[in-house]
């Protein structure tokens, strides 16, 4: 038998014309895998089919829909992650997933590689070569566009001059990735940061100028876990489906920032994620009510630490499950209902109940029956406050 690869294959032109080229290059025979992560679009048995007219020995199809949204997307949800403070992590979080489809694939047909569909400019070659290593450190990663030299021109007449079953049409001017977390677009016109993004940038949410009178939702979550929308029990994939259009027709979920990247250059980049960010609005409030002080105090430093890790391709690392088992552990009593009210692009939290919540209205009231005694705070401030006053004197001396 000759040797094998598996290819992470989206159906597009690069990893179609991939196959062949892999096999001019390598000689390997190609497996193709395609992941649906919720991105929509063409049916998954057409992609199937062309990846076998484009050359492929087999190609498999992976509904993963579900398993993203459970064992990806919520545990980002619990660490309300937020690269920059502002990227939900759309791609960063699915990369991991369809490399473990990858290894688990090449382990079952016994291929000695796996191959992506990255350039060596991006963040993804590092994310899947990196999950990769974690969990098949014998199998070697290709890169044909950044290993091969296979730019889109030679794509293209590959293509052509192979028959293969590619319908070109006028280029986006974009590219474009996308799951049921979100969607990502970078490229064409945005890549001069001074350029407002076009009408045609947009498809996951609509116009928020568009006036469309507001809109209130009531999110249950369980430990941390969204469970109903407006009452009606919900998977974490129906939740996150079911919010999409709910305040995507709000036009919730629009992010324009300049990015970090990993490979040390800077990139513009659009987002919509209107579930992603109403979940998080949501969940972190439930937070606030339910969580002591310090504790959500510390969470949030672990939080910018959990989104850096998986922004940078450590979603297997030992790091990252630590912070897993203390994110896991705070999610104990986030467990309530959060309303929101989707309205001009915001969605903005208007009400939070729990019977985990550490507010207590006898002592915050300002009304008849506060229970609070005001007499211990004077005594309160003189202890807080003396290492201050102490070191206030010692400034004087000098």
């Amino acid at each position: 038998m000759s040797e094998r690869v598996v290819l992470a294959y989206s159906g597009g032109l690069d990893t179609s014309v991939g196959i062949g080229w892999l096999k001019d290059a390598t000689g390997k025979e190609v497996i193709a895998l395609a992941v649906d992560v919720g991105q929509g679009g063409e049916n998954m048995d057409d992609i199937r089919q062309r990846a076998l007219d484009c050359g492929a020995v087999e190609a498999i199809v992976v509904d993963a829909k579900d398993e993203f949204a459970q064992d990806f997307v919520m545990p980002a949800l619990k660490a309300n992650a937020l690269y920059q403070k502002r990227y939900p992590l759309v791609s960063a979080l699915s990369r991991p997933l369809i490399a473990k489809h990858l290894a688990r694939v090449a382990g079952e047909l016994g291929a000695n590689s796996v191959a992506h569909g990255c350039t060596g400019k991006g963040n993804d070659q590092v994310r899947f070569e990196s999950a990769v290593a974690a969990l098949a450190p014998e199998l070697t990663s290709i890169a044909p566009i950044r290993d091969l030299a296979l730019t889109r021109d030679k794509a293209i007449a590959y293509a052509e001059e192979h028959g293969l079953p590619i319908k070109q049409s006028k280029k986006n001017p974009y590219s474009i990735d996308k799951n049921v977390w979100g969607r990502t677009v970078e490229t064409g016109p945005l890549e001069d940061p001074w350029n407002a993004p076009e009408d045609d940038v947009w498809e996951y949410t609509s116009d928020p100028a568009a006036g469309l009178p507001g809109e209130d939702v009531v999110i249950t979550f369980s430990e941390g876990i969204p469970v109903a929308i407006n009452g009606k029990a919900v998977t974490p994939l129906a939740a996150i489906e079911q919010l999409n259009v709910l305040a995507g027709a709000h036009g919730v979920g629009r992010v324009d920032i300049m990015e970090d990247r990993l490979v040390g250059i800077k990139s513009r980049e659009v987002y919509e994620v209107p579930a992603a960010l109403t979940l998080i609005n949501a969940h972190e409030e439930l937070e606030n009510l339910v969580l002591e002080r310090d504790l959500g105090r510390y969470k949030a430093k672990v939080e910018s630490d959990w989104a850096n890790l998986i922004y940078d391709g450590l979603w297997f690392s030992d790091l990252k499950s630590s912070l897993d088992s203390f994110i896991n552990h705070t999610q104990a009593h986030v467990s309530g209902d959060v309303r929101v009210r989707l309205e001009g692009g915001k969605a903005t939290v208007t009400g939070r109940k729990s019977e985990q919540s550490l507010y207590d209205f006898d002592l915050a009231t300002y009304d008849t029956g506060d229970t609070f005694d005001q007499s211990h705070a004077k005594g309160f401030i003189e202890i807080w406050s003396m290492p201050s006053k102490i070191s206030a004197r010692r400034q004087a001396r000098k």
